[in-house]
């Protein structure tokens, strides 16, 4: 068979799996649906040996939706809202510093790895751009990618199910609803949206910039919002697509090479991912007391997850999605940019 038309098969059996556990996800009403169901039956088929892979259109269109659907939140009250929430952004952000690199440190200690792998390992950012960061400082970039993968599965498993246990005991009563600037789906504004944020996208990508497919649909979206352009909103089904697309992505990560990657790294990984997970819970209860924010909006915001994941479980409980995805954006632009001289400045 040859190699293009096995590689589509593949992928169509990814995708059919990926939707019959969406489904399933659904007739057991589990947070986030249609990406935790195919993020753990994609994984579960990787680990068993089945060849998926996801291409990197696939992942890209996910990340469009997920941009596209968070911009179209920040409305210019909202963005007037999130101003006063400036300074507990930036400590937010030194917290996921400070944890990255004793995560790191306690890694290096459990595991016996160096400290190169482990630094860039536990850094809370990306899973690519930690692994070409960490390759650039000599790490192993496969353990680099290997416990980022594992780390986003362990909060994908734990968070969303947490915040919505929670939910249903009062812990977001009183939480602040946002509402999308534009309400309803205009065939003619959705076309025009879709061509702007792709430009967005291909704009970051030119300037290799991490996350473009995420972080450019995202930023036009703001930029159109805030402005009182609302062209349209992006319609569910096409929000469903790109949690499936992501959720995919991510389970084609955890091939059989993966369960062999060094067994006690990972297990040492594993409790740093524990640590780290409720470390951020207990920072973001602290944050919340402190600042006023909503329990649950303030744990998702503080997370050890990514922009996709967290603000999507907001948008899903109707909690604050702009203040959970401005705290996550802000922490990855910083960490993306800091993480390098900061490995630099500690292991000179």
């Amino acid at each position: 068979m040859p190699n293009a038309r096995r590689q589509a098969m593949l992928l169509a059996g990814a995708l059919l799996l990926a939707w019959c556990a969406a489904q399933l996800c659904l007739w057991l009403d589990t947070p986030l649906p249609w990406m935790i169901g195919p993020l753990f039956a994609t994984a579960a088929a990787c680990m068993a040996g089945v060849p998926f892979k996801a291409p990197v259109q696939v992942r890209h269109a996910g990340q469009w939706a997920i941009g596209a659907t968070l911009g179209l939140y920040f409305t210019a009250q909202v963005m007037a809202t999130l101003a006063s929430f400036a300074g507990w952004i930036a400590l937010a952000v030194l917290f996921a510093l400070v944890l990255g690199v004793l995560s790191g440190r306690l890694l290096q200690k459990l595991s016996g790895i160096d400290a190169v792998t482990c630094f860039f390992s536990m850094a809370v950012g990306g899973a690519s751009e930690m692994a070409a960061q960490g390759e650039r400082h000599g790490a192993a970039v496969e353990k680099v990618a290997a416990a980022h993968s594992l780390r986003m599965m362990m909060v994908v498993a734990t968070i969303p199910f947490a915040i919505r246990w929670w939910s249903r005991h009062g812990l977001n009563a009183g939480a602040e609803l946002y509402i999308p600037g534009a309400t309803e789906v205009h065939l003619a504004g959705l076309a025009v949206l879709i061509v702007l944020t792709s430009l967005g996208a291909l704009a970051l990508m030119k300037l290799d910039s991490p996350n473009a497919w995420v972080i450019g649909p995202l930023f036009v979206a703001i930029a159109l919002t805030a402005s009182g352009i609302h062209l349209s909103r992006v319609p569910e089904w096409m929000i469903h697509l790109g949690q499936l697309f992501i959720g995919v992505a991510l389970g084609s990560r955890f091939t059989p090479a993966f369960v062999h990657t060094a067994p006690r790294f990972m297990g040492s990984a594993a409790v740093c991912a524990a640590i780290m997970i409720g470390a951020g819970a207990g920072f973001g209860a602290l944050l919340s007391a402190l600042a006023g924010i909503n329990p649950g909006v303030a744990v998702l915001a503080t997370s050890p997850g990514g922009i996709a994941e967290m603000s999507l479980t907001a948008r899903v409980l109707h909690l604050g999605v702009p203040i959970v995805t401005a705290f996550h954006v802000t922490r990855m632009v910083v960490v993306v940019l800091m993480i390098g001289p900061l490995f630099r400045r500690l292991y000179k």
